[in-house]
C-alpha cells in the first residue's frame, strides 16, 4: 500500500486533525494547476488525447496526468470503483488536492455519482435512500480549498471526452475565461413547474450575493427572447426550451433542477451535456432520482458567491452542494473567470 492511500486510509482522521490546525495560513489559495490530477481511461483514444490536450493547455505536471483501467460502462458497481479509485491513489502525487475525470463512461456508481464516489468513495449514505437526506458534504459554504488534507476528500469534476470536439471546447473556453471579471448577467428562471422550481425560494438570496458586481435578472418561462451575455444560468424544469437563445460567456455555469440531468446516455430528460454543447463550461446534474431536495442541488446565492470571489468552477460547484452523493459535475475545473492574483 502506497504512502498516499495510507493517509487516506488508516491515519485519515489524526492527519485532518493536525492539517486541519495547521493550513490556516494556507488556505484560501485555491485550486491550481498543479494541485490538480487528470485521470484518463488508458485503453480509449479519445480520453487519452483529451487528457494529453488538458494538460498540455493548463501546463498540469506530468506526475499529475495519471491512466487507469476504465470500465467503460455508464453504471458501474461499488467494486468496480474501489479497484479503480485504489489505483488512482496508489499513483497520485502528494500534492493533489482536486480531480478531473477525462471520460464519459462511467458517469454513476450504483446510485452515486461518479464524481463524488471518486471524491469520497462509495457510502451508501451518500445516496439512499435516493428521496431521503443524504450523507452531507463537509466542503459546503468554505472559504478554504485544502480538501484532501483536511477531510481526506479529492473532489472531482468530469470532462466527457466521447465529442472530442466539444471536450476541446469547454477547456478553450474556461481559459479564455481565466481572469477576464466579465461584465455578464446572471439569470434565475422561474418556471411553472411547483417539483422543480423550489430552488427560486433562493433567488432573493442569490440578488444579495451578487452586492451589485454583475447583473442578476429574475425572468419566468416561456422565454421568447435572447439572453445575452450569461455568467450563470439556473433553472428548474426537464427540459430547457429557451437554450438556443442563451449567448454564455467563457466560464459560464449552467444547471437545471431536475431528476436525471447528470445522466450522459439514455436520459428521459435533458442531459447536462445539452448546456456544454449550448456554450457553458460547467453544469451540475443528479444520476439517481434525488427528489427536490434543495440541498441536493447548486445552492444559487453559495455558488455566486464562492464564484465571484475567485473561486474555480470545481470549487464554486463543490462548496455550493450539501448533499453531493447522487449529483455529477461536468466541466473545466481550473476556469476562473473572477480570479485574480490569490489564484494565479
Amino acid at each position: 500500500m502506497s504512502d498516499r492511500l495510507l493517509a487516506l486510509t488508516v491515519l485519515r482522521p489524526v492527519l485532518c486533525l493536525v492539517i486541519a490546525l495547521q493550513a490556516s495560513s494556507a488556505w484560501g489559495d485555491g485550486l491550481t494547476a498543479d494541485r490538480l490530477a487528470v485521470l484518463y481511461d488508458r485503453d480509449d483514444p479519445a480520453s487519452v488525447r483529451i487528457a494529453r490536450y488538458y494538460a498540455d493547455r493548463r501546463h498540469v505536471p506530468a506526475a499529475n496526468v495519471i491512466g487507469l483501467a476504465v470500465p467503460e460502462r455508464a453504471v458501474i458497481s461499488r467494486a468496480e470503483l474501489a479497484e479503480l479509485r485504489d489505483g488512482m491513489l496508489e499513483r497520485l502525487p502528494s500534492t493533489v488536492q482536486s480531480l478531473l475525470l477525462v471520460w464519459s463512461r462511467p458517469y454513476a456508481v450504483e446510485c452515486m455519482s461518479i464524481t463524488t464516489a471518486m471524491t469520497a468513495g462509495y457510502r451508501p449514505a451518500f445516496c439512499e435512500p435516493g428521496c431521503g437526506l443524504t450523507l452531507e458534504s463537509p466542503l459546503y459554504d468554505l472559504d478554504e480549498w485544502l480538501p484532501t488534507d483536511t477531510v481526506g476528500w479529492l473532489p472531482a469534476m468530469l470532462l466527457p471526452s466521447d465529442d472530442e470536439t466539444l471536450a476541446r471546447a469547454v477547456i478553450d473556453r474556461g481559459i479564455r475565461a481565466d481572469g477576464t471579471h466579465p461584465n455578464g448577467t446572471v439569470y434565475l428562471i422561474r418556471t411553472p413547474d411547483l417539483a422543480r422550481n423550489v430552488r427560486s425560494a433562493e433567488y432573493g438570496q442569490t440578488q444579495a450575493a451578487a452586492a451589485g458586481r454583475v447583473v442578476v435578472e429574475e425572468k419566468s418561462t416561456p422565454i421568447t427572447s435572447p439572453l445575452p451575455d450569461a455568467i450563470a444560468y439556473f433553472t428548474g424544469t426537464a427540459w430547457v426550451k429557451e437554450l438556443p437563445l442563451i449567448e454564455f460567456r467563457p466560464g459560464a455555469a449552467a444547471d437545471h433542477l431536475t431528476s436525471t440531468g447528470g445522466t450522459l446516455a439514455f436520459g428521459r430528460q435533458m442531459s447536462v451535456l445539452a448546456w456544454l454543447k449550448a456554450g457553458a463550461t460547467a453544469s451540475y446534474g443528479a444520476v439517481s432520482e434525488p427528489c427536490n431536495h434543495l440541498r441536493k442541488f447548486p445552492n444559487t446565492a453559495v455558488f455566486l458567491r464562492h464564484y465571484l470571489r475567485g473561486d474555480s468552477l470545481l470549487e464554486a460547484y463543490w462548496k455550493s452542494v450539501a448533499m453531493p452523493g447522487q449529483g455529477l459535475i461536468v466541466g473545466e475545473p481550473l476556469a476562473r473567470p473572477f480570479g485574480g492574483s490569490g489564484h494565479e
